[in-house]
């Protein structure tokens, strides 16, 4: 994990996070430079190394401030950008009523070298808006916060995410943050940028296996899939729903809920490393997709009385993880489902048995 890696200062973010294979190499470049954005970079070089001229990253025009050496290396690439946040109500009879937005490219973000841990792999980007009339961000934050994994496992707290070696995990943190109406509901945008080849793709797979998120059986993929559907190149997962506490516990679970995907006709904030990656193709051979997830019941009440929501996304490359039954449940099942077949085939023994064999006192004359 490397800080502003060529770069001494502190004001902007950019965090890089390579992950090194035999034969291969990845790259995730996370930064709040323009709007909060995530880049990934797959390349089939195990020595790979991201370049960044800072000057022309930090002016106006920011295209080719960003790539990776060698360039023939890349075999893959894409980038998640969360573009805004709009806070709503539902008022009767006159439906939704929405607030003023806000752009997270006009946020103002802390260092993110004060939450960096090299042991855990962790970091955590914290913002509050440049301009706040209402006061709403008075006593409260948005963070995003950035896992990275060394190997394959599961996440110690709810929604305990199925991870592999190849993936980060993201976790999207509303904090006393003060809603500006009774029963707000929040929605986040998030748009995904495809070169030529690839496209985005929702899937939803439901399971009876509840096990690691109780009461939760959706999860859903937003897929990055070449043009034939022959393969899946990257991946955003995760469960449908979003906690409101700390320490989340099953009770503490808020409705999630994705809005679909559509194709984006707007252009991404300036000044990002989206920008500065893609260059000039961003606005031409690229598709820009947008989807937004939305937190809160009908009411909306869980936020309101915790003034807290957390969202956990997974990203990666390749297909998404795939839980499985745990040898646990599988044996519970055998038992639960073996012992009433193992009585049933044993009574119908007994009565065959029982039929066959029939017993008289008498002798018989003959």
């Amino acid at each position: 994990m490397q800080y502003n890696p060529g770069w001494n200062g502190s004001s902007v973010n950019l965090l890089h996070v390579r992950a090194a294979g035999p034969a291969d190499s990845l790259h995730y470049v996370w930064s709040s430079i323009g709007a909060p954005a995530v880049l990934l970079v797959a390349t089939q070089s195990p020595s790979s190394a991201l370049r960044v001229n800072w000057t022309q990253l930090l002016s106006p025009n920011p295209a080719g401030a960003i790539w990776i050496d060698p360039p023939d290396s890349v075999v893959y690439s894409t980038a998640v950008v969360f573009t805004k946040l709009f806070e709503f109500r539902v008022a009767k009879p006159l439906g939704e009523l929405f607030y003023p937005t806000y752009n997270l490219s006009e946020f103002s973000w802390d260092s993110l070298n004060h939450t960096l841990n090299h042991t855990a792999l962790t970091a955590e980007l914290s913002g509050v808006p440049a301009t706040d009339p209402g006061g709403s961000f008075s006593n409260g934050s948005l963070a995003f916060r950035v896992t990275a994994y060394e190997a394959s496992g599961r996440d110690g707290r709810l929604p305990s995410l199925l991870h592999t070696a190849d993936s980060s995990q993201l976790e999207f943190v509303l904090a006393g943050v003060a809603p500006r109406g009774n029963s707000s509901r929040f929605v986040l945008e998030v748009a995904t940028v495809e070169e030529a080849g690839a496209v985005r793709r929702l899937r939803s797979e439901r399971s009876i296996d509840d096990e690691y998120t109780p009461t939760i059986f959706e999860v859903l993929s937003l897929v990055a899939e070449s043009q034939n559907g022959s393969s899946a190149l990257g991946f955003l997962q995760w469960k449908a729903t979003a906690y409101g506490s700390r320490s989340p516990r099953r009770e503490d679970g808020i409705q999630c809920r994705a809005q679909g995907l559509q194709a984006a006709n707007w252009s991404l904030p300036v000044s990002s490393i989206v920008q500065a990656y893609f260059g000039d193709s961003l606005g031409s051979s690229c598709t820009i997709s947008a989807l937004n997830v939305s937190f809160g019941g009908e009411e909306g009440e869980v936020y309101q009385e915790k003034r807290y929501l957390s969202w956990s996304v997974l990203l990666g490359f390749g297909e998404p993880p795939r839980d499985t039954f745990s040898p646990l449940v599988i044996s519970i099942t055998a038992v639960a489902l073996g012992t009433p077949l193992a009585m049933l085939l044993l009574g119908s023994c007994l009565v065959l048995l029982a039929q066959r064999r029939r017993y008289s006192e008498y002798e018989p004359i003959n």
